[in-house]
This record gives structure tokens, sequence and C-alpha cells, in this order.
């Protein structure tokens, strides 16, 4: 099986040295990603239109791996004030409510002030 990697373009990849995205065979492990619209590099000051970007962002890498959020298997939610995350469980359930992935939410400080989630997922293709 041979690797490929996927990039967004953001800035973030090049400077630290990662991939937004790599499938290895059937899996595809989705880099921790932001709420940065990665055409413009602009975030939202609101966590809940972050967690839209970031589900905009991980569908983008997802369908140039040839997979979707119903691949999805595994989710990670890290959020600097876990009192906030209560506000995005309409756009979590929006977004992965039937496929029920496997979740966990970590409260920790992330790489910018500005961003309010980060979410990593982990997708497997199924023929």
């Amino acid at each position: 099986m041979t690797r490929k990697y996927i990039s967004s373009g953001s800035s973030f990849e090049m400077e630290i040295g990662y991939s937004r995205a790599v499938v290895d065979g059937d899996w595809i492990f989705v880099s921790g990603t932001t709420g940065f619209d990665y055409s413009n590099m602009t975030i939202e000051d609101d966590i809940v239109a972050q967690a839209e970007q970031c589900f905009v962002n991980i569908i983008d890498v997802l369908e140039k791996a040839d997979s979707g959020l119903k691949d999805v298997v595994r989710v990670l939610y890290i959020v600097p004030e876990a009192s906030e995350f209560k506000k995005c469980w309409p756009t979590l359930k929006k977004y992965l409510g039937n496929v029920k992935p496997a979740a966990t939410m970590i409260s920790a400080g992330l790489a910018d002030p500005r961003m309010k989630i980060e979410i990593e997922v982990t997708a497997k293709k199924h023929g």
C-alpha cells in the first residue's frame, strides 16, 4: 500500500512540517483541525463558528481522500475552556450525530490564543 499525504495549503503545515491528513490503505488520519478558513487564514472569534469551520475543513480533506464523514470512526475534541464545549454540541451532532464515532474531549491550551476548538478525526474507508 502506498501512503498519500494531503495538504490544505495552510502555512502551519509548511512551517511545522506535517500533513493535513495521511491516507494509509483504508485508513485516513486527519490532523487536529482548527477553525481557520485556510483560503484566507482568518478565524472567527466564536467557538460555534470555529467548530463549523473545523468541519468544513475536515470534510474537504476527507473528500480529497475519497472519503467522507460517514467513514469517521474516532474523533478527538480539544478545547482550551471546557465550559465552552457544550455550546458546540448542536454542531457536533449536526455533522456526526448519525455517524456516532468513538469520541474524547480534552481541555488543553492550543497553539494560538484565537483558537477555541481543535478537532482531529480518524476514518476508515468501507469498500
